[in-house]
């Protein structure tokens, strides 16, 4: 546990309460969620993930980032940090992408231990846990979706465009695409942001010698809001990123072992 120097206020908490870890604990453990347009799923999910973490002894936090949503998420996201302090919102000013939204949020934090998921409730958050205790063994932990509760479209691109990531990348990942992950900030190492980073992570996370494990995980209907993907966004503009990605993995630079004199024998 990292306790932050605040002292002023300190009688004021119950150490047991939510309000005494954000005041006076930092995060161990933070929860990035990138959110378009997702006004009726921000306080289900916030419960949801609450509960979910109840039981968990480290310190965590959930991170909202409204990617400049034209509803009311961003006064949703408020009055959830109203209730709950471990909850907080980051907003962009103008609408990026979803990449833009998870880089915000893995910038915004600074917990050694990252998770990742959907703002859409698709993702199960009740795989995180599980998924947190293999950091244990491995770097980077990604799901696997089994009985996707997705469109024919959304489906037959994914389809594809994992085909295409395999044959030219030499990485055989099920399911890039899923965005429910874990990993440990050191495995970020060397990766970039760009638009289209959230396809590709375990790729280049992979590429830069982090240990990986795709493990299934539980996919569930959408109940509120539209998607925001179609056959251009996820198969068409896939198609420019995975040339860029073939290109960038066959040039990029890897960890060299080195040695330094001043570490030589004798001296």
């Amino acid at each position: 546990m990292r306790i932050q120097r605040r002292t002023e206020y300190s009688a004021c908490f119950d150490i047991r309460t939510p309000a005494f870890f954000s005041a006076f604990v930092l995060p161990e453990i933070s929860i990035v969620v990138p959110m378009y347009n997702e006004a009726a799923n921000v306080r289900p999910l916030a419960r949801e993930i609450a509960s979910i973490f109840a039981k968990e002894s480290r310190p965590w936090e959930l991170v909202l980032v409204d990617d400049a949503s034209v509803d009311t998420t961003w006064k949703e996201i408020q009055a959830v940090q109203g209730e709950d302090p471990r909850v907080r919102g980051l907003r962009h000013t103008q609408n990026r992408g979803q990449s833009a939204a998870v880089w915000t949020g893995i910038q915004g934090t600074s917990a050694p231990f990252l998770c990742t998921l959907d703002g859409d409730l698709q993702n199960d958050p009740a795989e995180l846990p599980r998924m947190l205790a293999l950091l244990s063994e491995v770097d980077f932990v990604c799901g696997k979706r089994v009985h996707r509760q997705d469109s024919f479209v959304r489906k037959v691109s994914s389809g594809i465009a994992k085909a295409a990531r395999n044959a030219a990348l030499g990485y055989h990942f099920a399911d890039t695409g899923c965005a429910l992950r874990a990993f440990k900030r050191s495995s970020l190492e060397g990766v970039f942001p760009f638009n289209g980073l959230h396809r590709f992570l375990p790729i280049l996370v992979a590429g830069n010698g982090s240990k990986t494990r795709e493990v299934p995980v539980n996919h569930r209907p959408r109940v509120a809001g539209v998607s925001k993907y179609g056959i251009w966004n996820r198969l068409g503009r896939g198609i420019f990123d995975l040339v860029g990605m073939a290109w960038y993995q066959r040039r990029r630079l890897n960890r060299v072992p080195i040695e330094d004199s001043r570490h030589s024998v004798g001296l």
